[in-house]
């Protein structure tokens, strides 16, 4: 049974590839013998782009590169080398974490579920770019068959067929939408005069695709890039290891075999029994036991209802320690004295430290300094699964979730509705449902694969307001997807308004608060203006 489907390539392409690429056939690879800039650049343009690694590099980066001096290059071989190299590291340094934050690699990961992707993009300290449903359409194919995870135990079972059948239907479903939603905006929308044809028709098709994402299943294949030392990859392939979903175990191993390519002696504790298999053990016995304790305890209390973005925690004497943090580089006291003198201050006084310490923030990129780190705010949050995969790639900040069910329901874009085509949607969101019910039993973590990203997901984010600030201004952007704009914005309101930080909230002055028509079209017009000057 084939899970992932292998890529063609001539001759002359493997020949080039193979300089570049650990391997040339699985879904798991890491990248060798290239700039960093190129390495960047390639994960950069890959988010946005339906190819695979490789085929992206031969179409569009190899031909501005110079190879010729590579032809003996070979990025296959040459393991022992450098598994002498650093176990000379590793023997004068010790088994120390902090010699493994010196190497890292550029890997890709290809055909992984959306679930798999959550998984992935765990760690803090990692970089991560993830193929976009907002800019690429789901309706292509690889190898002949729609993009989404083909779990092995699940076709095998007698639910196999009917899992391979409604997901193809849903796939059937989300094509059809996009070419009528597509339609229905172009009829509907006028266009600029100012504007290209193919301005329009970008800025366009992209609501469209920001419509109808939320019908593509969590089983959906995407493409992530990740950067990261040998340090993070070792946490994430053991948190992978103890990870009950059978994709996220399977994939690990095919990321532990490629990295042992360029950092091997970085990883070497994964497979010691003594080092990596208590540390696995220790984080699968750990969920286990607690998830069994959980649900003797609250396994059958009823769901209350609850609004969608809710401020659970901020801290009461927040304004107090945000003027002692500013003031206390500035100072010799101790923190403690600090306190107790800005409390002293007065209205026109406190308000003039934090306008000082704020300035003028030109754009949201100047953001205020790590006084802003002192005050944390805890939010939970329901929302379709499709903005919450965008939320959830924020690192610096903390943000766990529960299981994806269809429990909560489902959220249908108003454009679904205007464009007449409300029961298609909805019955798409009952297929989905019906498959995860049908498979929840036997398969209580791969049920998840069955799950529409329009349906609701339950999850709480704690954040500093100096991550707030870069969150917010970011996430209310007018290109911002309409799903996550909603919750940064609510956000933003509980921060001044709940908690009472009028302050913070204010020095949030990029906050877009209404969203254009068409949120891609001065991107795209940005874009043209680009390729204009090139």
């Amino acid at each position: 049974m084939t899970v992932y489907v292998p890529e063609e390539y001539t001759p002359a392409e493997a020949d080039t590839l193979r300089r570049y690429f650990t391997n040339l056939d699985g879904p798991v690879f890491a990248l060798v013998n290239l700039p960093e800039v190129v390495k960047g650049a390639l994960f950069a343009r890959y988010s946005r782009s339906s190819k695979s690694l490789r085929r992206l590099f031969l179409d569009e980066f190899v031909g501005d590169l110079d190879i010729s001096g590579d032809h003996s290059v070979d990025a296959t071989i040459g393991l022992e080398r450098a598994e002498e190299l650093y176990e000379k590291v590793f023997f004068e340094y010790g088994d120390d974490d902090s010699v493994a934050q010196l190497g890292g690699v550029h890997l890709a990961c290809e055909q992984a579920s959306n679930v798999l992707t959550k998984i992935l993009e765990w760690g803090r300290l990692m970089s991560y770019l993830e193929q976009s449903t907002r800019y690429i359409a789901y309706d292509s194919r690889i190898g002949g068959r729609y993009r989404f995870y083909r779990d092995p135990a699940v076709l095998s079972s007698r639910f196999g067929t009917r899992y391979v059948g409604d997901m193809d239907r849903l796939f059937d479903t989300y094509s059809l939408l996009l070419s009528k939603v597509t339609d229905h905006v172009r009829l509907t929308v006028d266009r600029d005069p100012a504007d290209s044809d193919f301005v329009f028709r970008q800025a366009t098709r992209a609501k469209a695709l920001d419509a109808v994402r939320g019908v593509l299943p969590a089983a959906s294949l995407s493409n992530v890039g990740i950067y990261g030392s040998g340090q993070g990859f070792e946490n994430l392939l053991l948190r992978m290891r103890a990870n009950p979903l059978p994709e996220a175990r399977q994939y690990a191993e095919l990321m532990l075999h490629e990295l042992r390519k360029v950092i091997p002696s970085f990883l070497r504790r994964v497979d010691l029994a003594d080092r990596g298999g208590r540390w696995t053990n220790y984080l699968s016995t750990t969920r286990e036991r607690t998830a069994e304790l959980v649900d003797s305890l609250f396994g059958g209390t009823p769901v209350e209802p609850a609004p969608s973005v809710q401020l659970v925690d901020w801290d009461r004497d927040a304004e107090d320690k945000l003027l002692a943090a500013i003031c206390y580089t500035h100072t010799n006291l101790p923190e403690a004295q600090l306190l107790q003198r800005v409390r002293t201050l007065g209205p026109t006084e406190r308000l003039a430290l934090i306008r000082a310490y704020v300035g003028e923030r030109e754009n949201r990129r100047h953001k205020p300094g790590r006084a802003f780190e002192r005050i944390d705010y805890r939010f939970d949050v329901l929302s379709d699964y499709g903005a919450f995969r965008d939320l959830q790639r924020h690192r610096l900040l903390t943000i766990e979730w529960q299981p994806l069910t269809p429990n909560h329901g489902y959220v249908r874009p108003s454009l679904i509705d205007e464009a007449g085509l409300t029961e298609i949607f909805d019955d798409a969101m009952a297929r989905s449902a019906a498959l995860f019910d049908l498979l929840k039993d036997d398969f209580p973590h791969q049920a998840s694969y069955a799950v529409s990203m329009a349906y609701r997901l339950r999850y709480s984010m704690q954040f500093n307001a100096r991550e707030a600030v870069h969150m917010l201004e970011l996430r209310s952007s007018s290109q911002g997807h309409p799903a996550y704009r909603q919750v940064a914005l609510e956000m933003h309101r509980l921060i001044g308004e709940q908690a009472g930080h009028r302050a913070i909230a204010e020095a949030m002055i990029h906050m877009t608060m209404e969203a254009p028509e068409l949120e891609r079209l001065d991107s795209e017009r940005r874009a043209e203006a680009r390729r204009g000057q090139s």
